[in-house]
């Protein structure tokens, strides 16, 4: 039985599996805050180094002993057993936990922990199955920057506040809302955002009835929800009182028209209301980014930011880690990493690649999409197969790999090989390469000048991307070393 009441007056926090992004982004605002925080992860990483950076302790082994670690500092004070913290990716037979539950420490869910960050000033809840972190993180970067000073916890990192959270001074806590274990419901919003609804974690529901239930007990928690009427599940059955679209024709509150798609970004023409703002530039590619960014401009304007602010600053952002995110160009090659793995979302991407392989090479030739793709979790791949076989039509090759359980029993008996069998009726050009050992020597020696080739994961792939791109770097010769 998890605890209902979080103390943020100073008592120390202690983090199971702290290096998480959704959990690090919570502990960074603690410590910011100067409250004692200490955690456990068993990969040590740039993150956990930030956290220490800001004071927190940190161990890389999950034992028992931890969660003693602030009694012992403070001379075995009962009162400074520290209050606990973990994620849905917690067993119970986990070391910490069951320590944790012995000595009587406070036990909370990460969801639970953000909503008392939340709920003690406005909470501005961005929600929604696809676009949660870009949407998120565009709407802290504009008002970070017309001087709002909002607190940002998100699941990706930024480089404008250099990491997945950012303590601001305001009264306002802009966040993801997680609708994947229905933690959402805990949040009481200000404001909340809903970008669309999709049936995305069949291992928590089995309908889309069921996720529409969810969001609707979170509207239920939000002063003023503002949602895409793209999405017609937002539309219909949402009914937000303030809508954004990409429709000329729809009547939303927040119009983005006149929309023209290049390689460096999209330019579009904002109408609120039925009257013309202007003209803003969002630079990232395809029209799901530029409804994401829509979505931030409806937020920022319900708190005031002049649209000159907006169209000035907006031009900047550099978007999320994973998300199209640049790792390099090689031999005229360019690499990507997308954490797309949803079928929409794979859509969306490859939608955006288009724009990117508009340009022919010099010997006239078109460049082409290599999609290297990591199905994440046997639930979705098996209840999702349908979707994913089709997802794939607008690349030239496309490479699958096995399964990324991310802890899932496979229930179903889906495979890789099913799901690239399943694709390949629907692009011939597709290939089973079981690991990532198999992936990296295949797209070592394969790949050709012009090619856009991008990693597709929620799991581990892009983890090979700086080997694959080293077979691609020119080779520094002895002589060259010299001078």
């Amino acid at each position: 039985m998890l605890s209902s009441s979080v103390d943020f007056s100073g008592r120390p926090f202690h983090f199971i599996g702290i290096g998480g992004i959704g959990m690090s982004a919570l502990a960074h605002v603690l410590a910011c805050r100067g409250i004692p925080v200490s955690g456990s992860d068993l990969s040590l990483s740039h993150i956990t180094r930030r956290l220490e950076s800001k004071g927190a302790y940190i161990f890389n082994k999950q034992q028992a002993e931890n969660i003693s670690f602030f009694t012992t500092l403070h001379g075995g004070e009962a009162t400074q057993l520290p209050q606990v913290v973990c994620s849905t990716a917690i067993r119970e037979d986990n070391l910490e936990f069951r320590e944790a539950k012995a000595l009587g420490c406070p036990v909370f869910h990460r969801s639970d922990i953000l909503a008392g960050l939340m709920n003690e000033r406005k909470g501005i809840a961005i929600a929604g199955t696809h676009g949660k972190t870009t949407t998120s993180s565009i709407t802290g970067y504009l008002l970070l920057k017309a001087g709002v000073d909002p607190t940002i916890i998100i699941g990706g990192e930024v480089s404008a506040w250099g990491g997945n959270a950012y303590e601001g001074k305001s009264e306002y806590v802009v966040a993801e809302a997680d609708e994947s274990d229905g933690s959402l419901v805990k949040l009481s919003s200000y404001i909340g955002v809903i970008t669309n609804i999709e049936l995305d974690h069949p291992d928590h529901y089995s309908s889309l009835d069921q996720i529409v239930d969810i969001f609707e007990q979170f509207v239920a928690k939000c002063g003023t929800v503002i949602g895409s009427v793209d999405c017609p599940t937002v539309r219909d059955q949402i009914k937000p009182e303030i809508g954004y679209s990409l429709d000329a024709s729809s009547g939303a509150d927040y119009i983005a028209t006149n929309i023209t798609e290049a390689a460096e970004g999209t330019t579009a023409e904002i109408i609120e209301r039925g009257e013309s703002l202007g003209m803003v530039t969002v630079p990232l590619l395809g029209l799901h980014n530029l409804s994401n960014a829509l979505a931030g401009i409806a937020v920022a304007r319900q708190l005031g930011v002049s649209f000159e602010a907006i169209a000035q600053h907006l031009p900047n952002f550099e978007g999320a880690a994973r998300r199209f995110d640049y790792r390099g160009l090689h031999n005229d090659i360019l690499f990507i990493d997308d954490y797309a793995h949803h079928p929409t979302e794979i859509v969306a991407t490859l939608a955006a690649a288009e724009v990117q392989r508009s340009g022919k090479l010099p010997s006239g030739t078109p460049r082409k999409v290599v999609a290297v793709f990591q199905p994440h979790r046997y639930s979705r791949a098996s209840t999702l197969l349908n979707e994913f076989s089709t997802a794939f039509e607008r690349a030239d090759r496309v490479i699958v790999t096995d399964i990324y359980s991310a802890g899932e029993k496979n229930t179903s008996g889906i495979t890789g090989e099913r799901v690239t069998a399943a694709i390949a009726r629907h692009n011939p050009n597709t290939e089973y390469q079981a690991t990532l050992e198999a992936v990296t020597r295949s797209l070592s020696t394969t790949l050709s000048p012009g090619d856009i080739v991008i990693f597709l994961t929620a799991g581990n792939l892009n983890q090979i991307i700086p080997n694959v791109m080293k077979a691609y770097q020119p080779v520094l010769q002895p002589e060259a070393a010299l001078t």
